[in-house]
């Protein structure tokens, strides 16, 4: 995520290259990443230099080492953070910190990549209108932004966090189903990929809810309603309303 986003804030033009600097925790890391982020400087450990109020860090890492950076941040005199760790809190964060510290805790998905994720934050303690403007001014930089109380955020996890890999998974299924039905795999995958936009699109542009175009879609008595019949007898509603809840009561529990 850490990568996508560095990724997605320098596509889309938010600040000039050499204003971003990219901590990374192994120095094999950096070739790589040198090369996606052209212009931005990648070190081992966070920089010294420079920075004052309104120098801002944004912690992409594994819940395990969070608390352990925000120490570092917290010595190199950082006053102002947005976490993107799932599952930890603003409190849990600014406890590594001895001094008032404003911590926006926020949830994106990968296509920030492309500049079209989704993200929602939530503002800890001490966090300001203006705190909350600049976090959403980056992840604006790469999609939409929601605000949102932290008590929602593990919601937010199970839900729009981990979207992508529960669509990819039903598109694989369904790219699979189409070549089991005797289509090429290529021909199987462009049916089901540009579907998926399409019907993303028609959802998003026309205003209509998920139910009423559905409906449009399906006659009495045809194939999609044979279709959609095996999907509720396999219970498939149920099974993504189980999926979002184990994923949000993951989320809690790493943040415990």
């Amino acid at each position: 995520m850490g990568s996508a986003l560095a990724e997605g804030l320098r596509n889309a033009s938010w600040c000039a290259p050499e204003e971003l600097c990219v901590s990374v925790r192994r120095a094999e890391s950096i070739p790589a990443l040198a090369e996606r982020l052209e212009g931005v400087a990648i070190s081992v450990g966070l920089p010294t230099e420079g920075v004052d109020a309104s120098t801002g860090a944004v912690i992409c890492v594994k819940p395990d080492y969070a608390e352990s950076v925000a120490t570092q941040l917290a010595a190199a005199k950082f006053t102002r953070v947005l976490s993107v760790v799932a599952g930890l809190s603003c409190a849990r964060l600014e406890a590594a910190f001895p001094g008032p510290v404003a911590v926006v805790r926020s949830m994106p998905n990968t296509p920030v990549l492309i500049g079209r994720g989704v993200t929602a934050i939530a503002g800890g303690s001490r966090v300001t209108s203006d705190d909350l403007a600049w976090a959403e001014s980056i992840l604006s930089a790469v999609g939409t932004v929601v605000r949102v109380t932290e008590r929602q955020i593990d919601a937010v996890t199970g839900l729009s966090g981990p979207m992508p890999a529960y669509l990819y998974l039903v598109i694989e299924a369904l790219i699979e189903a189409g070549v089991h039905q005797g289509l090429a795999h290529d021909v199987s995958r462009q049916l089901v990929v540009d579907s998926f936009v399409g019907s993303a699109l028609l959802l998003a542009e026309t205003g209509l809810s998920p139910e009423e175009l559905r409906a449009q879609v399906t006659s009495p008595g045809g194939t999609t309603a044979a279709g959609l019949r095996v999907l509720e007898s396999r219970a498939v509603r149920s099974a993504f309303l189980e999926t979002v809840a184990a994923a949000a009561e993951r989320s809690r529990q790493m943040g415990r």
